[in-house]
């Protein structure tokens, strides 16, 4: 199968009919899925783009990352590997990622640190920074908390209503919380000893939900991505790229924003309090569909609605959610030769910003816009999470963020500054993410208790047709939630479509 970064297969010019059982709507990893699923089981369904990103943003003749990507393996999300073999999509998958050489590397205040796959090379690593014994204990904890999710992956793989609907499921949630002793085992770290304070900061750049509480929120999705994470071409939007080209095989059809823009929609089209479809910019025609999937941010979902009184009660589900922080990403483009020797293809640093926190980078191919890679260039793609304040703080201060990002890289790779060819931040410089709407991984705070400390926004809405597939469902699990998200919305479109079919 082609590469992520590759074209997809043509699809039509527009939409081929005026109705469709699913309008799925939106960029982001949940509607994709769920827009797979769906396709892969009969039904017929218009995907349409509004914000989505592409397979990374043009500028200065090159194809860049939006940030830095970590997916966790397959198997350590059972649901979703189960939806990836529905898909037949395991043989892809495995041809598509590969993991880090070295599959981690810490950047202390005093010392580098390779953490191997390999447990004998990380065992001796360990022991050369640290010492024997500091060494071995840290390794003991490393190998505990990679495992750690094991104990929780029978819950998930449950897929219970989470958020839960209703009574009887905030029931039955609990009844299986209850009998899951693994959801309350805290990370297997030490927070008091420097590289084990760093790890823990990795959990921000996995998870999507600001200041987890929850031993699973804290504690899953670090240990998932520490058993060994992978490289994915064209990141995030690359495995959804993916994706949509296995639901074009499907028979799905796609309908992308112009050149340039991220935005498709007009305006969602109610008609009492059922929503009947969707109107696209510079058409005439109203799609129609029997049900809406909506993966995209609460606050871009919240603009479609456009007779916000007639619809308070889904407004004021959206409103539960907030922004927080955002990750605040920069590129350079360099030659490879100008790498520090023994730089990791992903690492985490400590900055000693205690605003910045945190630095992750991931060296990527350098791409052009065909997606053919350069040889000898590489990409280095770092980020740190910043307040969500910032983007309304104007260019002049996203340009200071730019030089105090661009001055820890100096740091880290001493006299490769002057090689850079090309420095780029999607904030800056990709025309979608200019208008700040779009956010490459935001954290989210919400109003209610986070759902099992993971959840956000419930998937049903009160408009009975429209269900949510977004980032925003299970926000504490990062890439899993947004899968299961949408393995979970196709299930429930699909109970909505049975239940208006006259047979």
């Amino acid at each position: 199968m082609a590469s992520p970064t590759q074209t997809r297969p043509k699809a039509p010019a527009g939409p081929s009919r005026h109705v469709y059982d699913v309008i799925v709507l939106g960029g982001q990893l949940g509607g994709a899925l769920a827009a797979t699923l769906l396709a892969k089981r009969g039904v017929k369904v218009l995907l349409v783009e509004h914000e989505g990103t592409g397979a990374g943003y043009e500028h200065g003749g090159w194809l860049l990352p939006y940030a830095p990507f970590l997916l966790p393996p397959v198997r350590s999300m059972p649901a979703v590997e189960q939806a990836v073999g529905e898909l037949n999509l395991g043989v892809p998958l495995q041809r598509t990622l590969r993991p880090h050489h070295p599959e981690l590397q810490l950047a202390l205040s005093d010392r580098r640190v390779d953490l191997h796959g390999d447990e004998r090379r990380r065992t001796a690593e360990l022991a050369r920074a640290f010492g024997e014994a500091a060494g071995a204990a840290l390794d003991s904890r490393l190998s505990a908390m990679a495992a750690l999710h094991d104990r929780s992956d029978p819950f998930f793989m449950k897929l219970l209503p989470l958020p839960p609907d209703g009574l009887m499921d905030r029931w039955r949630l609990e009844r299986e919380t209850a009998a899951s002793p693994g959801l309350s085992v805290p990370p297997a770290l030490d927070a008091g000893e420097p590289a084990d304070a760093l790890l823990l900061g990795l959990l921000r750049f996995v998870s999507n939900l600001h200041a987890p509480s929850a031993p699973v929120a804290r504690a899953r999705p670090l240990s998932q991505v520490l058993e060994g994470p992978l490289f994915v071409p064209g990141g995030r939007e690359g495995l959804r790229e993916l994706l949509l080209r296995r639901f074009l095989e499907l028979g799905g059809e796609v309908v992308g924003p112009p050149a340039g823009d991220a935005y498709v929609v007009e305006h969602l089209a109610f008609e009492g309090r059922r929503l009947a479809g969707v109107k696209l910019l510079r058409a005439e025609t109203v799609y129609r569909a029997d049900a809406v999937v909506a993966a995209l941010d609460s606050g871009a979902l919240r603009r479609l609605v456009t007779d916000k009184k007639h619809h308070h009660a889904l407004t004021e589900q959206l409103d539960l959610s907030t922004t927080r922080e955002l990750l605040f990403p920069l590129n350079w483009v360099v030659p490879e030769r100008a790498l520090p020797r023994g730089m990791g293809e992903l690492l985490l640093a400590d900055t000693g910003d205690a605003e910045l926190g945190p630095l992750l980078l991931q060296l990527h191919p350098a791409r052009r816009p065909t997606g053919e890679e350069e040889p000898g260039l590489r990409v280095v793609c770092a980020g740190a999470f910043v307040p969500a304040s910032a983007r309304e703080l104007g260019e002049e201060h996203l340009q200071g963020l730019v030089e105090r990002l661009a001055v820890q890289l100096e740091a880290l790779m001493p006299f490769t500054r002057s090689h850079v060819l090309l420095q780029s931040a999607p904030y800056l410089h990709a025309s979608g993410v200019r208008g700040s709407r779009l956010l490459p991984h935001p954290l989210f705070s919400f109003e209610t208790e986070p759902a099992l400390g993971v959840g956000g926004l419930k998937q049903r809405t009160s408009v009975k047709n429209l269900v949510l597939a977004s980032r925003e469902v299970l926000p504490g699990l990062g890439v899993e939630g947004e899968f299961m998200a949408g393995i979970r919305a196709a299930s429930l479109v699909q109970e909505l479509l049975q239940k208006r079919s006259p047979l």
